[in-house]
């Protein structure tokens, strides 16, 4: 290559992703290594041969499109894209599994095998941009661009904050031993077991109040004087809803437990001598509201709190997290304010949230999904009391900023508030005639989570549902078809899916042409390996656990959800800053040549997992 190019070279590999993150001197010398090549419209690149002889492919200008074995379509790629990763390991057993066709006339760089893996074994630090998975390219996308770095105490996990020194003791214990316990651990609270489930508390307060002033034998057994059926806390939970469960129920400390088995414990203390929570201020202002237009005023401190959160790059699954807590808290209080409202409620019910709401993945565009359970007493006299009451609250939570649900699914419309046995119909008929509309009704209410009421009508349902499930032959392929019949924009610098006319002209929908695509692959997984988790990234773990998503997949779809999620967030923060309406709706155009390739790489692996749902779940 004439020594005249190298210059031009240099400067075009100098500015894309990931050689821009390459020292100079090694962007000169693969530049300085670098064979031409030209293709017309229609030849291929042979892949193969002796590692020497193998290349990394830099798209200069013109396009390309990769098509996997069996001829579907696996990317298109355009000026700036690289491809070829696959083949840099010298043991790859599928290092053949695709064919790359110019689609029209195209000037290609090649950067030789030999000497990218010669600079990589010299200076490993940058080997993790040119790995051939997929999943470690987006992993250090993530880390280059969200890190997880300290950003107060409000978005860590309890385990990360709480003691992990308690009294556990029977509830037979006499009250003494117990005071000697918490003594010698150095914990304000016991933990009270019977038959291996907790069924109690007593904290060192308590001992004061309830033993000593009280005049109680301190021979008796501490059931007699604990707190029963105990609030308790997770490790993996957020410190912010530890904080919020303190708050809205007065108590100074918490169980930390998992499985019924006692962790340790989180107390005022550990959060006092932390930074401040700036969620868990609000929260607690949400709670102290007297009337809805209070409640109301408080909105601009919420997105506040999004844009904080989003500016401090912390991990979009506590983004999610933080934004559910905020408008659970909303609308618990809009409940307490109804039944205040309207009068006592005249028979049981449970108040349910479903969609991204009950999937804990509350953003800035989130609207309604509630429903109500009634009592299978309900009178029709009931029922209408509760369409008032319902209605109010929706209307509350619009004025609040959370939208109305433009599909309607409300606990306001009349078809969603409904007693227990009308409920198990629907599920009964969804599950066994899953046409548009059924599918359409279940793909809303398959992730439901109870906020309000009488807890067991909510479990009760979700065991009738997946009884329903397994019976079910056909369900799950149902709604295989359903989520593969929309593709990942495998072409989207080549603006093949982008919106045509209209306000969204030359954009591409990020929700409906990826993260929808996610959400529904989980549910599917979730649903088959009997999870009744709701969230997305907890029921592809839970189908890895059950073997029916490998690791290496399940690493995949994790880094392709988060890094979706945080373009999408990013996006609505700028709309926010530059006083927008947040939406969905994306201009590739202001890519760079970092985010091209990582969206890239998490499209694919969206289209791998829709062909791998088809071929589990789909016998023709």
């Amino acid at each position: 290559m004439p020594q005249t190019l190298i210059p031009n070279i240099h400067d075009f590999l100098s500015k894309i992703d990931p050689f821009d993150k390459l020292p100079r001197e090694l962007q000169r010398q693969i530049a300085g290594s670098i064979k031409i090549t030209y293709l017309a419209k229609g030849e291929q690149v042979h892949f193969g041969g002796e590692h020497e002889l193998r290349y990394l492919y830099v798209i200069r200008t013109g396009s390309m499109e990769q098509r996997k074995r069996s001829g579907m379509l696996r990317a298109k790629l355009s000026e700036e894209d690289l491809f070829g990763f696959t083949f840099l390991e010298e043991h790859k057993e599928d290092a053949e599994d695709y064919s790359a066709t110019a689609i029209e006339s195209t000037l290609l760089y090649l950067i030789p095998h030999a000497e990218l893996l010669k600079i990589l074994e010299e200076h490993p630090f940058f080997a993790e941009h040119f790995a051939s998975n997929a999943q470690v390219r987006l992993h250090s996308a993530l880390d280059v661009v969200w890190s997880d770095s300290e950003k107060g105490i409000f978005v860590k996990k309890v385990s990360d904050v709480a003691s992990d020194k308690i009294a556990v003791v029977q509830s037979y214990t006499p009250i003494q031993e117990v005071a000697r316990l918490i003594i010698e651990v150095c914990s304000p609270t016991a933990v009270v077991m019977e038959e291996g489930v907790i069924v109690g508390v007593i904290t060192d307060r308590d001992m004061t109040k309830r033993v000593i002033l009280a005049g109680v034998d301190i021979q008796s057994p501490v059931s007699e004087v604990m707190t029963l059926n105990p609030l308790t806390i997770g490790p993996n939970d957020l410190v912010l809803k530890a904080s919020s469960l303190m708050m809205q129920h007065n108590i100074r400390s918490l169980p930390v437990v998992e499985n019924n088995n006692v962790l340790g414990v989180l107390t005022t203390t550990h959060l006092v001598r932390n930074n401040r929570m700036q969620a868990v201020f609000l929260i607690q202002k949400i709670n102290y509201a007297e009337t809805a237009q209070d409640l109301a005023l408080l909105t601009s401190e919420r997105q506040a709190i999004f844009e904080a959160l989003v500016e401090g790059q912390v991990n979009g699954d506590v983004i999610g997290h933080v934004m559910t807590m905020i408008m659970d808290a909303y609308n618990r209080r809009l409940i307490q304010m109804a039944e205040d409202h309207f009068g006592k409620v005249p028979c049981e019910y449970a108040w349910i949230v479903a969609g991204s709401h009950a999937r804990n993945e509350i953003h800035m565009l989130s609207d309604q999904d509630s429903a109500i359970i009634l009592s299978d007493n309900a009178t029709a006299s009931d029922r209408l009391y509760f369409q008032h009451f319902a209605m109010w609250i929706c209307n509350a939570l619009d004025a609040c900023g959370f939208p109305l649900c433009t599909g309607k699914f409300m606990a306001a419309n009349p078809k969603w508030c409904q007693p227990l046995r009308v409920w198990k119909a629907y599920y009964d008929k969804w599950v066994a005639n899953p046409e548009y509309d059924c599918l359409l009704n279940v793909s809303v209410f398959l992730e439901t989570r109870w906020l309000c009421g009488n807890q067991q009508f909510v479990s009760e349902l979700q065991s009738h549902l997946f009884a329903d499930i397994e019976k079910s032959n056909g369900f799950l392929p149902s709604l295989v078809r359903d989520s593969i019949s929309v593709n990942p924009p495998l072409g989207i610098f080549n603006s093949l899916v982008l919106e045509k006319t209209g306000e969204h002209s030359n954009t591409l929908n990020i929700k409906r042409f990826a993260l929808t695509l996610l959400v529904d692959l989980a549910r599917i997984y979730g649903l088959s390996s009997g999870s009744q988790q709701t969230e997305t990234t907890a029921r592809f773990i839970h189908a890895h656990e059950q073997n029916i998503l490998s690791e290496d997949m399940l690493k995949n779809v994790l880094g392709a959800f988060r890094f979706i999620t945080q373009i999408r967030l990013s996006h609505q923060l700028e709309d926010l800053k530059e006083g927008r309406e947040p939406d969905n709706q994306i201009d590739p155009n202001i890519f760079g040549s970092f985010e091209r390739k990582h969206l890239k790489d998490a499209f694919r692996i969206i289209s791998d997992l829709q062909d791998s749902a088809k071929l589990r779940f789909i016998r023709e």
